[in-house]
């Protein structure tokens, strides 16, 4: 509705359509914005509802609340199904230096934008930068005061000269004419000669009172790429979409775009996301295939045999086909979590294969036939392997389970590698059998060279060295016990005073901006300082291009604008995003009465609303004088913070207002009303459109207003008459005063009720944990009162909730884990002896956080749960074999679990590095995107380094004595009497 207040937005058309939306099933949150002309509504469902089904009910909202919207509404509200908080993943700039910049604009909007939003995957298309070209008429008050005619009479002319309706035709026995007229007119000179009224029988034309132009709609917008006026083409993508697959149909369609449009007008992409994104890929072939080598490499330091290196070897490249051909069955795309799934697991699929290989490598040197081999070990560590695979599936049961965004990302991570595990034991337990039976020979009569032999002495060294040890240690089992208990202690601390995060911050090369300026700016000033923050953007030596606009919709205040800047490749530039940002914050602060925020953009953002910064805090009342007081206090507490950077706010309340306050009882007197008072100002000064233009592409508008001269101040009011039932040109001052005051420029909603939203970004070295404790406590400090609700939002409130559910979530894995080894072992003790192998993987992880300076966040804490899978193979591969070794020779549980830890020492040292190795490129990992995927390298490798340092030692002493308290609890059962009811109680 242009023209029109936000209050007026706000009240007569937000909050109609907000109570039609609060009554559909799923909303999760609702918030609105109202500004100059336009509301944007914004829903969130839960996850569980469907994004179509509930947009057929959005459209049916729509449609009740139609009645209850104004009619001055120049188009029905519509919806897409996109998030509006969600970068854009391509945008297109049209330039021209020789087609006005309207023109240009037309065509983006009216042939460009519609074949764009036809291409699968796009959501929407926003078309900034300009506006729809529109004749302006542009008339003089005092001259059409002394002619006595009154602005309602020229829009009145202006409505009746363009018509658009049906005809009819002409038709005889054989011929047929369809009829036509010129009832449109389509160009400033046609309409100059336009009748407005006569004075003295003598007509008076619209060129007379009034300088009409081609122009545009809203003369208020604009754009600029790279210091060039242009158009921009924004598309976002559609929920759910492929991002590589939808910009490759844009791309296969720009040269169709091209020929659409004139050859003056130069089409360029200047974002694609997909950059980034295919970089992030080809890195992630590289650290796949490095992990693969150094595997390889592994298996052949400890077996020595190029043949034996074979076995395993090939169960990673099996593993990987079987989970792609499950991912394919599944609907699975390869991105960022799924990718990096099949990283971790190429370090623990050759895992089995390893342990069948080692045990069948065993009995072939002890003199049995490699077929017989293959049978009696595969025979033999079946159920141990069995044991390892089932336990480390049953560690992502709470991540399958786990509810909200966080879990619904990284259901198809836990997917991927549970994929991968059945894969992999598949393999292990039938291919790599058959491979070792026709491969492995004995090498006992074989002559080896000096590496070899070399190789084989440190090793017998390194193992007598660890029995020698082991040897004291069971001597003195007291001591190793308190240190798993120390380590159990130890664990729970770090856990507590480690920062905590929610996502690792990425570099994706991309930043975007946000232009705030002070709230009466006009928007030549605005376009100004808008010029000048993206001239200054490009000086930096680290910016490939950038790309800005502001007014045009959208939901821009006119103080406001957007900016785009692409980065040039990391290898260019040497600073990260954010490095960036922060060199660019002091370049920018210069710029008086403005600022421009960036923040460097994320491909995991969560939240449905745009801000000037990466992290919401939302204040919410239904008390708005109450809230407009605390909201400035809030925010210049949280600007004090050394903890916080770019902290800024959506309320906007001080913009210049020329209140015009009627005098009723004279405008009574004058029979003017209230209606006419206000149908006069917007004709004057509200870019009102008054007639409506068809065209087989769009339509266009007619747009009456004053001239530009007689909109400079508030003292043009003065100028502006009214004209009176009696015909009579009365003056506005004669029955108003004019009060200068302050209005908001936004009004913001969330649910139905007024909020203001503080948005903030993080100072280098502050985790978002740290950084909410001390927002919370600021305000607690300066007493916000208890009918003032503040939350945070988006981001922010994801890692609240993950925050409170890391504890349980990690709890949840341990007895999904406790409950798989008790059914298998069917034990109670021996799963407790397996899990102790684990408080000493969390120190080791943690501390390698700490080491490196990154914060406990989501991905971490998924390397903390595969860490659960993981060490606990090593406590598996002694504990079956030493139960196995108790019940067929008798020996003591000391013997037992020493011959184990001596037997399994090769494949322990083995299965452990492989999957070291396999983490290592993970955590140093440098390339585009490796940010996301560093803390589980580092969580996985530090954790595997702390844990074999330590479970060699500790899980046999804790075996003892959990098997002593096993026996002695056997030994009580069987001492207590059975009473029997029918023959007396006897003691066995």
């Amino acid at each position: 509705m242009p023209g029109a207040s936000p209050e007026t937005m706000a009240s007569a058309v937000a909050t109609p359509l907000e109570r039609q939306f609060g009554r559909i099933a799923g909303v999760s949150e609702m918030t609105s914005t109202s500004v100059l002309g336009a509301t944007n509504v914004t829903l969130q469902f839960e996850l569980s509802r469907s994004i179509d089904h509930a947009a057929r009910d959005v459209q049916a909202a729509i449609n009740a609340a139609r009645s209850q919207l104004p009619t001055a509404l120049v188009n029905n509200p519509t919806y897409r199904k996109v998030n509006p908080a969600d970068a854009p993943i391509m945008i297109i700039t049209m330039t021209s230096d020789t087609m006005p910049i309207g023109k240009v604009y037309d065509a983006g909007d009216s042939i460009l934008a519609q074949k764009l939003a036809q291409v699968e995957g796009i959501g929407q298309v926003f078309v900034g930068g300009g506006a729809k070209p529109a004749v302006r008429a542009q008339v003089d008050p005092n001259l059409l005061a002394r002619l006595g005619i009154g602005l309602e009479q020229v829009r009145d002319a202006l409505q009746r000269v363009n018509a658009n309706t049906p005809k009819g035709e002409l038709a005889n026995r054989s011929t047929a004419w369809a009829i036509n007229a010129n009832d449109q007119l389509f160009d400033a000179d046609q309409y100059r000669p336009v009748i407005v009224a006569y004075q003295n029988g003598a007509p008076v034309r619209l060129g007379d009172v009034a300088e009409v132009v081609n122009s545009v709609e809203d003369i208020r917008a604009g754009g600029i790429a790279d210091g060039k006026r242009a158009v921009l083409l924004v598309i976002y993508r559609q929920p759910g979409a492929n991002i590589i697959e939808t910009c490759d149909r844009v791309y296969a369609l720009l040269p169709d775009l091209r020929a659409a449009v004139p050859p003056a007008i130069k089409l360029a992409v200047a974002l694609d996301r997909t950059t980034s994104i295919r970089a992030s890929f080809r890195d992630m072939q590289i650290t796949i295939g490095i992990a693969i080598a150094l595997v390889v490499m592994v298996v052949f330091l400890f077996l020595r045999n190029l043949r034996a290196t074979v076995i395993p070897s090939v169960a990673v490249p099996l593993s990987l086909l079987g989970t792609f051909g499950g991912m394919y069955l599944l609907d699975y795309s390869l991105d960022n979590l799924s990718l990096m799934a099949l990283a971790i697991s190429t370090g623990f699929v050759v895992d089995d294969a390893i342990v069948v290989l080692e045990n069948i490598t065993r009995y072939i040197e002890a003199g049995d036939s490699p077929v017989t081999a293959a049978l009696k070990g595969a025979r033999e560590i079946g159920f141990t392997v069995l044991s390892m695979s089932v336990s480390l599936v049953a560690v992502f049961i709470p991540i399958l389970l786990m509810g909200g965004i966080v879990g619904r990302l990284f259901r198809e991570f836990a997917v991927t590698m549970t994929l991968a595990i059945g894969v992999s034991l598949l393999v292990s337990l039938s291919v790599t059998p058959m491979m070792c039976s026709r491969l492995l020979r004995s090498q006992r009569e074989l002559r080896h060279g000096r590496l070899y032999r070399a190789s084989e002495r440190a090793f017998d060294g390194v193992l007598f060295v660890y029995g020698w040890t082991l040897t004291r240690v069971l001597r003195h089992p007291f001591v190793t016990l308190l240190v798993t208990i120390a380590t159990v202690c130890l664990n729970i601390y770090l856990f507590v005073i480690v920062p905590k995060g929610f996502f690792p911050q990425q570099d994706v090369g991309r930043i975007i901006g946000s232009i705030q300026a002070s709230e009466d700016i006009s928007f030549l000033a605005m376009r100004e300082k808008m010029a000048e923050f993206a001239n200054t953007v490009l000086t930096d030596p680290a910016v490939n291009n950038a790309m800005a606009f502001t007014g045009g919709g959208g939901g821009n205040t006119p103080n406001t604008g957007r900016m785009f800047m692409v980065l040039k490749p990391l290898a260019e530039r040497k600073l990260s995003a954010d490095q960036v940002v922060g060199r660019l914050r002091g370049k920018l602060a210069h710029v008086p009465g403005a600022n421009l925020y960036l923040q460097a953009v994320q491909d995991l953002r969560i939240g449905g609303r745009q801000s000037n910064a990466q992290y919401q805090y939302t204040l919410q009342s239904n008390d708005l004088s109450e809230l407009n007081a605390f909201a400035p206090r809030m925010l210049q507490k949280l600007r004090s913070l050394d903890s916080l950077r770019d902290v800024a706010t959506d309320q906007q309340t001080r913009g210049l207002l020329a209140s015009v306050v009627i005098d009723r009882d004279t405008a009574s007197r004058l029979n003017i009303l209230a209606k006419t008072i206000d149908e006069t100002l917007y004709d004057a000064f509200g870019q009102r459109q008054v007639s409506t233009l068809f065209s087989p592409l769009n339509q266009y508008h007619v747009v009456l207003e004053v001239a530009p001269q007689y909109q400079q101040n508030p003292d043009a009011l003065r100028g502006i008459y009214v004209k009176s039932p009696s015909g009579a040109q009365v003056p506005l001052a004669t029955f108003t005063r004019f009060a200068p005051t302050n209005t908001p420029l936004a009004v913001n909603h969330q649910g139905f009720f007024p909020s203001v939203t503080l948005s903030f970004n993080l100072a280098p070295g502050t985790a978002l944990g740290q950084a909410v404790d001390i927002i919370q406590a600021a305000a607690r400090e300066i007493g916000i009162p208890a009918s003032i609700n503040a939350s945070f939002q988006g981001t922010a409130q994801a890692f609240q909730a993950s925050l409170s559910t890391q504890p349980m979530l990690i709890l949840a894995a341990l007895i999904a884990v406790y409950i798989v080894l008790g059914v298998l072992y069917e034990s109670l003790v021996h799963p407790i002896t397996i899990l102790s192998t684990l408080p000493s993987a969390g120190v080791g992880a943690i501390l390698a956080l700490m080491l490196v300076r990154m914060d406990l966040d989501i991905i971490a804490l998924i390397g903390i749960i595969l860490l659960i899978g993981l060490v606990k193979k090593n406590a598996i591969l002694m504990i079956d074999f030493a139960l196995d070794t108790e019940r067929r020779e008798k020996l003591a549980p000391r013997d037992a679990i020493y011959r184990a830890c001596m037997l399994r020492f090769r494949p322990i040292m083995m299965t452990t590095m492989a999957a070291l190795l396999g983490a290592l490129p993970l955590a140093l990992g440098t390339g585009m995107g490796a940010e996301l995927r560093r803390p589980l390298g580092i969580t996985i490798v530090g954790g595997l380094i702390m844990s074999q340092a330590l479970t060699l030692y500790t899980t046999p002493v804790v075996y003892l004595y959990l098997e002593r308290l096993r026996l002695r609890l056997q030994r009580r059962k069987v001492a207590v009497p059975i009473v029997s009811p029918v023959a007396p109680a006897r003691t066995h």
